[in-house]
């Protein structure tokens, strides 16, 4: 589906209200970003790249479980990065969207929490 970058920040926002709040306020000094497409800074030497082109979503940073005492000192944020274009081609319409924004915000914080992406899959937020 086609949808204009407004319309997407808009559905992340709705999106973010379908995210559970105890989810949420685990989140520490972590910031919200829209990109259109993942770049290669944020390609995985693991994936192919059409699989690369496909992320929907990525948390870049430091997980809550591996952060030390002095980690705070002159810390930038942690980003959790959105893709609109893939998240958009996935979706069929903007109630799907919204649901796909929500899943990929979970999957991602969840990383921010220290949960690996097995345990993401195996938890069905994948």
């Amino acid at each position: 589906m086609q949808i204009s970058e407004e319309d997407f920040e808009s559905a992340v926002r709705d999106a973010l209200d379908e995210v559970p709040s105890e989810l949420l306020g685990m989140l520490d000094n972590v910031a919200f970003f829209i990109e259109d497409e993942p770049g290669p800074e944020y390609a995985d030497p693991d994936f192919s790249p059409e699989e690369n082109a496909q992320l929907l979503g990525i948390y870049v940073g430091t997980p809550l479980t591996e952060r030390d005492g002095g980690w705070a000192a002159g810390a930038l944020p942690d980003r959790i990065v959105l893709f609109r274009g893939p998240l958009s081609r996935l979706s069929a319409d903007m109630d799907e969207l919204r649901e796909e924004i929500a899943i990929t915000i979970v999957h991602e914080a969840g990383h921010h929490v220290g949960i690996d992406e097995q345990r993401l899959h195996d938890l069905g937020w994948a």
